[in-house]
């Protein structure tokens, strides 16, 4: 028995949703339909194309095998645009996820950019700080903080980003400016939830100073900037943020300096869809354009 063409391709938006119910969204069909497409082309195939997973369903071998040949056909449907009028590739929705400092400053500008030319994209974008998925069923892109380690993903480099201690002017004014990294014990921590945090490399400030305090801890970088500035303590941030805020200063840059990498974990059938590998290479150009900025060379987001 063939497949059916058109049950590859409900196959293929469960693939890039993890879900039969937001598939059926996408395609307008219920649940029920793409679960019985879903049935029609396993009997079709002879094997399983899904299996359960973490969080919706993941592809088997046979699926992925059946994904490449849904890509054919879309790429296919997708030539039968109006006549004289080339249909624009970069299409549909992307899923990833991201730190809440690289989703605000290096996604959102580059998602924005690239949908001025490519209106009909669509990208979702999670935050969250953790360590790569082992199962990133629906997921096309993640970027985390340190290398990962990962299986049956692509892992690419992006670039780094330098973080350090901040202060607002009025808390030194009242508190004093700490001249060495052991005066920095007397004063209170703004920084991750210490039992929360998945990211080994985030550690440093209790690596480099162990004796500093928890004053406000979260869960949300943004959340650790407005508290510095605030006065509830003295920041760990990334650069690139502290540096936006003129009632910030920066302090012993030459000895608290840590410089993190930012990678982009990739589904290798992701990186076979246009819209997924434009959204790539647009983060790698605002990572190049802004990389003085995330350095903590300057302030300016804009360049």
């Amino acid at each position: 028995m063939k497949a059916n063409p058109d049950d590859l391709l409900v196959l293929l938006a469960v693939s890039r949703s993890a879900k039969f119910t937001t598939a059926a969204q996408a395609l307008g069909l219920n649940h029920t339909t793409v679960s019985r497409r879903i049935a029609a082309l396993e009997k079709a195939l002879g094997g399983r194309v899904l299996a359960r997973a973490t969080g919706g369903w993941e592809l088997t071998d046979l699926g992925a095998q059946a994904v490449q040949v849904a890509e054919q056909v879309e790429a296919v449907v997708g030539t039968l645009g109006a006549a004289g009028q080339a249909p624009d590739p970069i299409t549909g929705v992307v899923r990833m996820t991201a730190t809440d400092g690289f989703s605000a400053y290096i996604a959102a500008p580059a998602v924005a950019r690239l949908r001025r030319d490519h209106p009909g994209l669509s990208v979702e974008v999670v935050t969250m700080t953790r360590r790569a998925l082992q199962q990133r069923s629906g997921l096309d892109i993640e970027v985390v903080v340190g290398e990962p380690q990962v299986h049956r993903a692509e892992a690419v480099r992006l670039g780094d980003y330098m973080l350090g201690m901040y202060a607002s002017r009025a808390y030194l004014a009242e508190h004093g400016t700490p001249a060495t990294v052991a005066e920095l014990n007397a004063h209170p921590l703004v920084y991750f939830v210490d039992s929360m945090l998945q990211v080994d490399d985030l550690d440093a400030p209790r690596r480099l100073v162990p004796a500093m305090r928890d004053g406000l801890t979260s869960t949300n970088v943004f959340v650790h900037v407005e508290a510095t500035r605030a006065g509830a303590g003295i920041g760990f941030l990334p650069c690139f943020m502290g540096d936006l805020h003129e009632d910030l200063v920066r302090l012993l840059p030459a000895e608290i300096a840590e410089l993190l990498p930012y990678w982009m974990v990739l589904r290798p059938d992701s990186l076979r869809r246009p819209a997924v590998a434009a959204v790539v290479q647009a983060l790698r150009e605002q990572m190049a354009e802004h990389r003085d900025w995330l350095l903590g060379r300057g302030k300016d987001p804009a360049g």
